[in-house]
């Protein structure tokens, strides 16, 4: 099954209810997730490109790129930004990062390393500030700290599930790269 592009992805942030907490536990488990996914999983099969789409330490790379835009946008909000900080759409950074030629446990230390700045960040702040907004710069919608941070939950399940799709497809597909 084909999962939707990530920029062709629309987002509902109408939800009234403080879901925070369960966002909050999305966000911690990532971590685990996605080492429980790759450990295990040869080198060939972590730095196959398919079709020129990233690898799977080039996704995990990825995650760890965007980090600093979650926290900065967090911090645009709580300084009662207009708009959120620009993202660069190419995402440039991750493409010329070398990933793949990074030890696996490295990415995976780093990511858990930097998400979990997140996490204390996130567990820092007031109720106030989970409401608070900013407009989102693609988007052309306000965006709460909430919704931001659902937002990096769902990317962060896309990009778990690509993961999962490259390591079924190759495993199941293609003898040579295990």
């Amino acid at each position: 099954m084909k999962q939707e592009k990530w920029f062709d992805r629309s987002f509902n942030f109408e939800n009234s209810q403080n879901i925070f907490p369960s966002i909050l536990e999305r966000l911690s488990g990532t971590p685990i997730r996605l080492e429980e996914k790759v450990i295990g999983t040869s080198e060939n099969i972590l730095t196959f490109s398919l079709d020129d789409t990233w690898s799977i330490k080039e996704n995990i790379g990825h995650l760890i790129d965007l980090e600093p835009l979650w926290q900065g946008r967090l911090i645009d909000i709580i300084n009662d930004q207009i708009e959120l900080r620009a993202t660069d759409l190419q995402n440039s950074k991750t493409d010329l990062a070398n990933h793949n030629d990074k030890p696996l446990q490295e990415l995976l230390s780093e990511f858990r390393k930097i998400r979990e700045q997140t996490i204390k960040t996130l567990q820092s702040i007031n109720e106030e500030t989970i409401f608070k907004s900013a407009l989102h710069p693609r988007l052309k919608t306000p965006m709460r700290t909430i919704d931001l941070f659902l937002f990096v939950a769902e990317h962060d399940d896309h990009h778990l599930a690509r993961i999962a799709e490259l390591i079924t497809g190759l495993n199941g597909d293609d003898t040579e790269t295990k």
